[in-house]
């Protein structure tokens, strides 16, 4: 809702607004900067939350639609294709038995299901559009590049999909990049030595095209990264690292032996465009487990394939006395729980007001009440926890409120709870005032708790606005 606000007050480039650190500015979070442009005039705040909810609507059908297409390109029974989705779409492993014990964690990880959107999917669905919105895209251009040998055109497409996803989530397009180069491997392997040259340049040609539409994108993007400040900073403070190998044993366990089955299939009658799924599943540990601070999130879209290679084991299994149905249903009956518990515990935290799903009708107030009287960008000092809500409510900066895009985060936040002590001298929060240029002082019960520090004492503010127990200070000009 923050990147929302940043779009409705005129922004085109992302700068976040959870730091004062100088930002050039960069071509990312564009969904969420495009539809805060379509908000204005009264009760921004609520036009936004249903803008958010509307790209939700938007994506998801999409997402479904996606699975199923990518899905289409291997399985050929409508049965276990819809079988399939469904699996992919609201499926999860067996995380949730982790619940029956004590604590609920096992190697310092808790199941994957509920923190990781990447690993499954639902989690994703249920909260985090953007997300969403990549995987549908990452599975259209895969789909298309599969048909790429066969037609130019199909090349481009998915070129042009890639692209896309780069203004929607880089990091994906990495993903998808991997999963075409492990295909080409795999291709290059399986190809016999006489016929390897004109087995694999159709493939080569159609990855060239990808290449060229995509590259100059992500090019762009990784230089920003790697010559911006700020998002070197940012991109240093974001570590999303994988848990034991046993939790994903757990996630994706249950599906492993109908996918060796499918993926002998895939390899027995699907020719080269066959082997891509085999290929992304083994790419698992090391998607999962790269050397990178964002490692967590490299497997996004796996268990996609997964879903696929376990549609196509069952639509093989010939077993009679244990039926394929009789798989799929228990299967269908292990990986929902998760799914359930997730929609359950959002509807006993919506039946159950309290902080932080909800806000005091005194503190939303306070901050629309600020954002009125702010100009966009001016920097305001709080607690961690009301500096993470404010930029949400008023286009305004603040020093700490987010974990990877405040910048020094560990130095600053330190001062920032400081500045409410009441043994600290005015001469340090002056100096704090200045250095980061700050217009005014929010006062709360988040702050009270920091210190006894009285505002309404101190020369150093003046009481501009106050919403119950959410007073907000103006700092003088010295």
């Amino acid at each position: 809702i923050a990147k929302m606000l940043q779009g409705a007050s005129g922004a085109w480039l992302f700068r976040t607004p959870y730091t004062t650190y100088p930002q050039r500015g960069v071509i990312a979070m564009l969904p969420y900067l495009l539809l805060g442009k379509l908000a204005s005039g009264e009760a921004m705040h609520e036009q936004l939350v249903a803008l958010f909810h509307l790209f939700r609507v938007l994506a998801i059908p999409l997402a479904v639609l996606a699975t199923y297409r990518f899905l289409g390109v291997f399985v050929e029974q409508v049965r276990w294709r819809r079988w399939g989705t469904l699996l992919a779409t609201a499926g999860g492993g067996l995380g949730w038995l982790l619940l029956l014990i004590p604590g609920g964690t096992v190697l310092g990880s808790g199941p994957l299901e509920f923190y990781s959107p990447e690993t499954f999917g639902f989690l994703a669905i249920y909260g985090i559009p953007h997300l969403v919105l990549a995987r549908a895209l990452l599975l259209f251009a895969l789909a298309a590049y599969l048909e790429a040998p066969g037609t130019a055109s199909a090349a481009w497409k998915s070129g042009a999909l890639l692209a896309l996803l780069a203004l929607v989530q880089p990091l994906t397009v990495l993903v998808g990049y991997a999963v075409i180069a492990a295909h080409l491997l795999i291709v290059a392997g399986a190809a016999r030595k006489a016929e390897l040259r004109k087995t694999i340049m159709p493939w080569l040609r159609a990855a060239g095209r990808i290449l060229l539409v995509s590259g100059p994108l992500v090019a762009y993007l990784a230089w920003s990264f790697a010559s911006d400040p700020y998002l070197g900073l940012w991109t240093e403070q974001n570590v999303i690292t994988s848990p034991h190998p046993v939790h994903y044993l757990l996630a994706y366990g249950a599906l492993l032996p109908l996918a060796v089955l499918g993926g002998r299939k895939l390899a027995r009658e699907y020719g080269m465009r066959g082997l891509l799924p085999i290929a992304w599943a083994i790419l698992i540990p090391a998607l999962a487990y790269a050397p990178y601070n964002l490692q967590r999130r490299m497997p996004e879209g796996v268990w996609v394939a997964l879903a696929t290679l376990a549609a196509l084991g069952l639509a093989s299994w010939k077993r009679k006395r244990l039926t394929a149905r009789t798989i799929a249903a228990v299967l269908l009956l292990v990986s929902l729980p998760s799914a359930v518990l997730l929609l359950g515990g959002g509807a006993a935290l919506a039946l159950t007001p309290r902080e932080p799903v909800f806000l005091h009708v005194d503190q939303a107030d306070a901050y629309e009440r600020l954002g009125a009287r702010a100009e966009v960008g001016d920097v305001v000092l709080a607690s961690f926890p009301t500096s993470n809500a404010l930029p949400a409510w008023a286009p305004v900066r603040v020093l700490a409120g987010h974990g990877p895009e405040s910048a020094n985060l560990e130095e600053i936040l330190p001062r920032v709870n400081a500045f409410f002590a009441e043994e600290t001298s005015d001469r340090e929060r002056q100096v704090l005032l200045e250095e980061f240029e700050v217009r005014f002082v929010f006062w709360g019960p988040e702050e009270r708790a920091l210190g006894t520090w009285l505002p309404t004492k101190s020369d150093l503010v003046r009481g501009l606005l106050a919403s119950g127990e959410y007073e907000i200070f103006a700092v003088k000009e010295r």
